[in-house]
């Protein structure tokens, strides 16, 4: 059970609140009408800066019932018990607030009472505000509540926070339930790639900093959800854990961990690691294989039993045995970097996955050769922002959708970043668990399964050489 409200120095008492709507709003949720932000702010955003008004906290909050739990699909995807999408978040609604104050600049608590509050006081969503105050804390918190006392988990912070919830709740003996417990993602970190993913599914512009966080806001008090894949990941240890965005290695890695001296910055830090890594480019030998999307579309069959104790790793094979041979194997060699990306964002300002949503059970693999010159690397990043970088026509550059993946270092050198965290140089493997876990989202369907029938290709899209294929 979480403990009494945590205050640590804050410019207002942090507290259980029920936030009553404004009688002049009543009936209408928060943004729900309103329009995606642009970069030029507009002066409707004064319309929600009227005095909040507070009433009795916890005992005035209204709880929902549990519903019928969710089965789950011959994948292991999430459905409901008639195997539809899920119905909306409930109103009112209420939510416990993970926020990380010391997360990107150190200004979330602000911000938070600033933009997000006023916009759940019109939405009829109450809210716990609970502020994490180390390292796992919010792991420790989710692994222990009673998930029945709210309608979702709303993850105030970068992507690392959320990375904590999600691998807190699959450590539960309750795990298959809890997963189900949906998820919000107001960005207050540093890269934000899951909020600034979010963000460009719901058909927003791309946007950043406070804008970014008003919109995903909008998308809570909008109360929508739509299902998530999940990254289930082994290591050579035997660690197993869960990724919601990426694992990157090499430059990629190098940038995100080196620049954690730099994350008061906020998401210039990015920038600046990048800039320095350039100027000591390494590489980093090791193999790679993976299984592309359109060979396992061509080879589907039966779906595996799931495994009721765990979620089931069908695609993978133990790390000590040689990759299964319909799969594609890139020989030994120098990389650059290698990054398995779930969603389209890397951070708020790098689209890095232009071509489209993923299928359901897909990731996005990208992959750069040794040789790449520093000023080609730069101008690939560059374009990021805007999602050009595949239209540089890169010979270096490999991009492939694959369902499952397997990285072996061979050198020793650089580590692993998981949405964020370190995680030590060792050979890792992994694959995608579809629409696993449910989100706040701008849309309510989940993107389309596997068809037998590969997808078109762009031309903008480098695909591994002839002597990569199997």
């Amino acid at each position: 059970m979480l403990g009494s409200p945590i205050q640590m120095g804050s410019p207002r008492p942090v507290y259980t609140a029920k936030v009553l709507s404004d009688p002049a709003t009543a009936g209408n949720d928060a943004g729900g009408e309103g329009e995606p932000h642009s970069r030029h702010r507009e002066a409707r955003l004064g319309s929600t800066d009227k005095e909040l008004k507070s009433g009795a906290a916890a005992a005035d909050s209204v709880r929902t019932v549990p519903g019928t739990p969710r089965q789950r699909g011959p994948g292991g995807e999430v459905m409901d018990a008639a195997g539809g999408s899920r119905n909306p978040l409930p109103r009112p609604c209420h939510v416990l607030v993970l926020l990380n104050p010391r997360g990107g600049k150190g200004k979330a608590l602000q911000l938070f009472w600033s933009h997000v509050q006023p916009l759940l006081a019109q939405a009829d969503v109450s809210f716990t505000l609970m502020l994490t105050e180390r390292r796992n804390h919010a792991r420790e918190l989710v692994r222990a509540e009673d998930l029945r006392r709210w309608d979702a988990l709303v993850v105030m912070s970068g992507d690392g926070l959320i990375h904590e919830v999600v691998n807190g709740l699959m450590e539960r003996p309750d795990w298959e339930t809890a997963i189900q417990k949906p998820l919000c993602s107001l960005p207050a970190g540093s890269g934000n790639a899951v909020a600034a993913s979010l963000n460009y599914y719901a058909g927003y512009e791309q946007v950043t900093k406070e804008d970014l966080l008003t919109n995903c806001t909008q998308l809570l008090c909008r109360r929508l959800l739509a299902p998530m894949d999940l990254l289930s990941l082994q290591t050579a240890c035997g660690q197993r854990l869960f990724s919601v965005l990426s694992l990157a290695w090499g430059f990629i890695a190098d940038v995100d961990l080196e620049s954690e001296k730099f994350r008061r910055l906020g998401e210039i830090r990015f920038t600046l690691g990048t800039c320095l890594r350039l100027v000591a480019l390494r590489t980093y030998r090791g193999t790679l294989a993976y299984l592309p999307a359109e060979t396992l579309a061509s080879r589907r069959g039966p779906s595996p039993a799931w495994a009721p104790q765990a979620p089931a790793d069908t695609h993978v094979v133990p790390l000590e045995q040689p990759v299964p041979p319909h799969w594609t194997v890139v020989p030994e060699q120098d990389f650059v970097l290698v990054l398995a990306l779930l969603h389209s964002h890397l951070a708020s300002e790098l689209f890095t996955a232009p071509m489209g949503r993923c299928s359901a059970g897909t990731m996005h693999l990208f992959y750069v050769r040794a040789g790449v010159s520093r000023a080609t690397l730069l101008r690939l990043f560059l374009a990021m922002e805007k999602g050009r970088h595949m239209e540089c026509h890169c010979p270096h550059l490999v991009y492939v959708p694959v369902v499952a993946f397997r990285l072996e270092p061979k050198d020793g050198k650089g580590v692993f970043a998981v949405d964020g965290e370190l995680l030590i140089s060792e050979a890792v493997q992994g694959q995608v668990l579809p629409n696993y876990f449910w989100m706040v989202s701008g849309y309510r369907e989940s993107p389309p399964s596997l068809k037998p029938q590969p997808s078109p290709r762009r031309k903008s899209q480098q695909r591994p050489p002839p002597a990569e294929r199997r």
